[in-house]
């Protein structure tokens, strides 16, 4: 047996640990969407299998990921739950034809300034809307709403004893997170999500704290498979406009996701077409059980990596330990206390935010940095799909800004004509500049405009400096020579 599959016992001993960070995620994920708990687990369990199965990337492993959460919330509150199956469904089909297309690789060109911003903005809300359940209160829609109105509900909590006794256990289950890494080695062979949740249970059972737990429906109860007449909300702007924002973000977190696996080992690369493919597959069939999408999640890929996984099996055996959880023990679930899945959500969310990245980046690139920032600030104040529209468009412009580099050299004897070389880019983004210093020339002295130098001459350009030509000619001045590239 281990002589056919060599390195089956490093895979196994990698799923296990797998299997216990992603346990708590999975649940918590589905829960901070508005879902029953156990579509997290299914989810998690396609992931696993399913996508874990096919070819593309070997070490990363895929389920419900906290980057989702906001838009999976936003689109069951709209929408509702039997269309959210709908939409993952259609997204899956929409990334395995991209897959099939080659189109995976070009997910790599999307600016990473975005795609960091997005996962910022994702943070942001995240963080704001799981405290609102850390304080056992409702959260109010929008994602300005949630950050404005948190210092109240934090007030708020401290008068009452059941929503202190929630933001009590949700505050030490993030002290856990954060400290967890310092523990002895001994002690970190525990998944820090998996002591946080653990030790928040215990707590709440034995001191019998007033807090909210999850409730749970059993795997096949929770499962509902998207009717004929929800697919007729195809026909809503809105729905399609959702599945775009979730294909975008499914498929981009994914693929960076992919990437920034490969540094962490030595093994094949990734097969970014066939990965796209992969995740297709995946949402797909998490469409038709009615369960949430999924992406590559890193820091599930990251314990898979660390734990010492050589092939795919232990992604794939962390999913049948899922299977075996939700089958045989779906009523631990009822133990677990809310506030403590939300702490671990408000700890992925700060871990979404770049703090230390953006300070370098403010410094050497400030160009970028801003577009993260209001990427970011976007998504907060307008919502998501729009604030990744706003990201990318500023980043077309300004590599559209950057590329326009162009030369403009003036040379005056004194007697004679004026001589105007331009040289490199002439896009519309520097006609104002153009035009401000042709327009500065004397007008009553011949001009030869020397073209030659462009590499580059746009329409709007070539039009702008014939009509210049004709002004400056027009007060019987010699006619502009012009010399085209």
């Amino acid at each position: 047996m281990l002589t056919k599959y060599p390195h089956l016992r490093q895979d196994f001993a990698a799923s296990l640990v797998v299997f216990l960070v992603a346990l708590p995620l999975c649940v918590g994920v589905a829960v901070a969407s508005g879902v029953p708990a156990e579509l997290g687990l299914v989810t998690g369990i396609v992931g696993g299998i399913v996508t874990g199965m096919m070819r593309g990337s070997s070490l990363q492993v895929s389920g419900p990921a906290a980057g989702m959460t906001v838009l999976v919330f936003e689109a069951v509150r709209e929408y509702g739950l039997p269309v959210l199956g709908v939409i993952v469904l259609v997204t899956g089909a929409l990334q395995i034809l991209m897959g099939t297309l080659r189109l995976g690789r070009w997910f790599r060109a999307i600016s990473v300034s975005v795609v960091e911003g997005m996962l910022a903005g994702i943070g942001l809300v995240l963080i704001a809307g799981q405290l609102y359940a850390m304080t056992a209160t409702e959260a109010p829609a929008s994602g300005l709403g949630k950050i404005a109105g948190l210092p109240g509900a934090l007030v708020d909590a401290v008068t009452d004893t059941r929503a202190l006794a929630s933001l009590g256990l949700g505050v030490g289950t993030i002290a856990v997170l954060v400290l967890w890494k310092r523990m002895p080695a001994s002690v970190r062979t525990v998944p820090g999500p998996l002591a946080a949740v653990g030790l928040a249970t215990l707590a709440a059972l034995a001191f019998s704290m007033p807090v909210a737990t999850v409730e749970v429906q059993g795997l096949l109860g929770s499962v509902q498979p998207p009717s004929a007449s929800a697919f007729g909300e195809l026909a809503s702007i809105g729905v399609l406009a959702t599945i775009v924002a979730f294909t975008l973000i499914a498929s981009a977190e994914s693929l960076f996701s992919a990437a920034a696996v490969d540094r962490l080992h030595d093994g094949p690369r990734t097969e970014y077409d066939k990965e796209l493919v992969a995740q297709g597959a995946g949402n797909a069939l998490c469409g038709v059980l009615g369960a949430l999408p999924m992406t590559a999640v890193i820091v599930r890929s990251a314990a898979n990596v660390q734990a010492g996984a050589r092939t795919k099996a232990s992604r794939v055996m962390h999913g049948v330990w899922l299977l075996l959880f939700a089958a045989l023990l779906p009523g631990v679930l009822a133990y677990i206390p809310i506030p403590a899945l939300a702490g671990i959500l408000v700890y992925s969310g700060a871990k979404l935010i770049p703090v230390a990245s953006l300070v370098t980046l403010w410094r050497e690139h400030r160009g970028e940095a801003l577009i993260l920032i209001v990427t970011a600030v976007s998504i907060v104040s307008v919502s998501m799909f729009e604030g990744v529209l706003i990201g990318l468009a500023l980043a077309v412009v300004k590599t559209a800004w950057e590329a326009s580099h162009l030369k403009l050299e003036i040379v005056d004897k004194g007697a004679g004509p004026i001589q105007a070389h331009l040289s490199g880019n002439a896009t519309f983004l520097r006609l104002p500049k153009i035009l401000d210093s042709l327009e500065s020339l004397p007008q009553d002295r011949p001009v030869e405009l020397d073209l030659s130098g462009l590499h580059h001459l746009d329409h709007a350009c070539r039009l702008a400096l014939e009509n210049w030509a004709e002004r400056h000619s027009a007060v019987g001045t010699e006619p502009v020579r012009v010399t085209t590239p």
